[in-house]
């Protein structure tokens, strides 16, 4: 079995089982896949592309609260487009932190903010939890394909046993 297959398999269940925790929780399922997402797309593996994972989209809900708030605060639209822009410039200047340096995660979490209105307290676990279920997701697939490999030396054991 490739991995691509073990993978797909332990995903498409734990896939399942996220909608269900989700909806359970009272959770948004959309942005959950997000957080699964940036920990599939994540540069690192295991913890370390947990932690990137969870860095990231975090800062990218504090960066859009900041986008919602500034641009609340003014009667002209322009003024939220120039905030905008800088902020969107934050968001990748802050990719010089080792612990930050993952910039499609921080935009995956403002975005998930945006299509929540704002509503961070909602986003911020859903996010969170999709993270888990993305690590869990590739390591599970990874112990599937470990454990229903046969190699050809177990094989010519087993033969030579027979």
């Amino acid at each position: 079995m490739s991995v691509l297959v073990a993978i797909a398999i332990t995903t498409g269940i734990l896939s399942g089982i996220w909608g269900w925790v989700a909806v359970s929780l009272g959770l948004l399922s959309w942005a959950g896949f997000l957080g699964c997402t940036t920990y599939f797309a994540s540069p690192k593996d295991g913890l370390k592309g947990v932690g990137l994972s969870i860095a990231t989209n975090l800062s990218g809900v504090f960066w859009a609260m900041v986008i919602l708030k500034l641009s609340s605060e003014f009667s002209l639209e322009i003024i939220g487009y120039i905030v905008t822009a800088v902020v969107a410039f934050f968001m990748c200047v802050q990719a010089k932190q080792t612990w930050l340096n993952f910039i499609p995660g921080t935009f995956i979490g403002s975005c998930a903010t945006f299509a929540a209105n704002g509503d961070w307290q909602l986003v911020v676990p859903s996010l969170l939890l999709g993270v888990v279920f993305g690590y869990c997701m590739k390591s599970s697939g990874l112990w599937l394909k470990e454990k229903l490999d046969v190699t050809p030396k177990a094989l010519s054991a087993a033969d030579d046993a027979q």
